[in-house]
């Protein structure tokens, strides 16, 4: 079953922008459709825009702009976008993850321009209207806009919390329990190691007494951080640091030679000169040699499906 990700019309190749064009992003059309159910909007058009039509800009403070007609700033559509902005919000609660349009004064995520009084772009910008009101009705989704995912770590890092975010979902569905927390927990261990050391131990913290909480509770309240540790891009620092956990679980089974081919090739991958997935390909080849019934749970090995190829490039 693939998962269902919202994401800009325009970027699965709909002519539905201002000028009448599209921004086709091939990674959504071509990789991600393969576990991705696309739920596409532009809330230009769904609020009366046509196609093409005058384009809208941001004016006024960063924090709360306003988007208006550039031609004409008393042409104001902030609250037609915000209004079904929060619609779609109630609408879509089955969505793990949304791409946005970056750039854009509806969709875009970062730094989007925002005119003052002067007519030059404030700094810093802002978040486009609509966007806003997804994010704002759901601040644990995990969200990306189109240019940024061009970067291989920030990729990773978004289909990373995609995949989790749609894991714990299901758990919610089938009902959280004490033990559905914690095994999910022991699940991505070393992800959460991997992303944020500190808020690993945290939520270790958090679940030492789980028995003492209400699992509803304790179930939000783990999800809050779970979310935020994974919104943090793993470095070469702290993968190096999971994949030698990880040989730990080897020393009694490999010889001293492959010992010491695993260590060469984790320190290599720490200083840069080879990608991540040849030391995971490594520890997944001795762990299919020497199955561990703990290692065998991790999702740090395979997070998402091999065939994304992500770390290929981080």
């Amino acid at each position: 079953m693939k998962i269902k990700v919202g994401i800009s019309s325009c970027l699965l190749g709909q002519e539905v922008r201002f000028d009448g064009g599209h921004k086709h992003d091939k990674l959504c059309t071509n990789t991600l459709s393969a576990y991705f159910d696309f739920v596409s909007e532009c809330p230009e058009v769904s609020i009366g825009l046509g196609i093409p039509r005058k384009p809208i800009r941001l004016i006024g403070n960063t924090k709360a702009p306003r988007a208006v007609a550039t031609h004409d700033n008393e042409l104001d559509y902030t609250n037609k976008l915000m209004a079904f902005g929060e619609q779609k919000a109630k609408q879509h609660q089955q969505i793990c993850g949304y791409i946005f349009m970056k750039n854009s004064p509806s969709c875009g995520l970062f730094r989007v321009k925002v005119y003052g009084e002067n007519g030059y772009p404030e700094k810093g910008g802002g978040r486009g209207i609509y966007a806003k009101a997804i994010t704002d009705a759901n601040p644990l989704l995990p969200v990306e806009e189109s240019g940024r995912l061009t970067d291989p770590p920030l990729r990773e890092n978004f289909i990373t919390r995609v995949f989790a975010y749609h894991n714990w979902q299901q758990i919610v569905e089938a009902g959280l329990s004490h033990k559905a927390i914690l095994d999910f927990h022991v699940r991505y261990k070393y992800c959460l190691m991997a992303h944020s050391p500190a808020d690993y131990s945290k939520l270790g913290q958090m679940l030492a007494d789980a028995g003492k909480s209400d699992p509803v509770v304790l179930g939000q309240r783990y999800f809050n951080l779970l979310m935020a540790a994974l919104t943090q891009v793993a470095t070469r620092k702290t993968h190096s640091n999971v994949l030698m956990h990880l040989q730990g679980y080897l020393k009694k089974s490999l010889s001293s030679d492959e010992k010491q081919e695993l260590t060469k090739i984790i320190d290599q991958y720490r200083i840069d000169q080879l990608p991540l997935i040849v030391p995971i390909t490594l520890l997944k080849h001795h762990f299919a040699n020497h199955p561990d019934p703990y290692i065998s749970k991790q999702a740090y090995l395979q997070p998402y499906p091999e065939d994304l190829s992500l770390r290929n490039a981080i």
